[in-house]
């Protein structure tokens, strides 16, 4: 009985410690790394306004459309969100490539695409969803299908818009990771500037 009492003493202690240590420790160092050598990204990568309000974060897609869901002609559009731009229900569709209902998604999403831009070859990530739901990027084809739009739209040169797109296109990652891209959100902050 003693044996069994010292063992789980032993147990509970041992459980104690490692909580103490790898529970609180390890993730209040981690936090402080964090703070220090990338507070920028350990904050959430927050966008702020000339006035210092939090207007949204690089990482997160958000929607340009009005309030009855129709796309707003003067801002660059982001990728379709399977999760309606929701943080808090970030999702992609998880529907397969035979599912009606992604079919049908990929048409609707086709025809407003091209009753906003016109016709022409269709980025597929102006179509379909990415696997969060929340994608803040585009890719380069997709941007520049919206600069004739949006230089409309605003009233500012073709070539202004194109300047622009340039300037916020992001390299692939590492040199060779992926494909370049555009954040939408800075995109669209850079526009509101001009």
């Amino acid at each position: 009985m003693r044996t069994t009492l010292r063992t789980a003493s032993v147990a509970v202690r041992a459980m104690l410690v490692c909580t103490a240590v790898l529970g609180v420790g390890y993730m209040l160092l981690i936090t402080a790394i964090g703070q220090v050598a990338l507070p920028f990204q350990a904050n959430g990568s927050l966008v702020r306004s000339a006035d210092g309000t939090v207007v949204g974060s690089q990482l997160i897609g958000q929607s340009f459309q009005d309030a009855d869901g129709q796309a707003l002609p003067q801002y660059f559009q982001s990728r379709p969100s399977a999760a309606d731009y929701d943080s808090a229900a970030s999702t992609g569709s998880n529907l397969g490539p035979e599912n009606a209902d992604l079919v049908a998604s990929i048409a609707s999403n086709r025809s407003a695409f091209e009753a906003l831009n016109g016709p022409g070859a269709i980025p597929a990530d102006a179509v379909t969803a990415s696997g969060s739901g929340l994608d803040p990027d585009i890719s380069v084809a997709n941007a520049e299908h919206q600069v004739a739009r949006v230089a409309e739209a605003r009233g500012i040169p073709v070539s202004d818009v194109e300047a622009l797109v340039t300037e916020h296109t992001l390299p692939r990652d590492l040199g060779y990771l992926g494909d370049p891209r555009v954040n939408v959100f800075e995109l669209n902050l850079a526009l509101d500037t001009l």
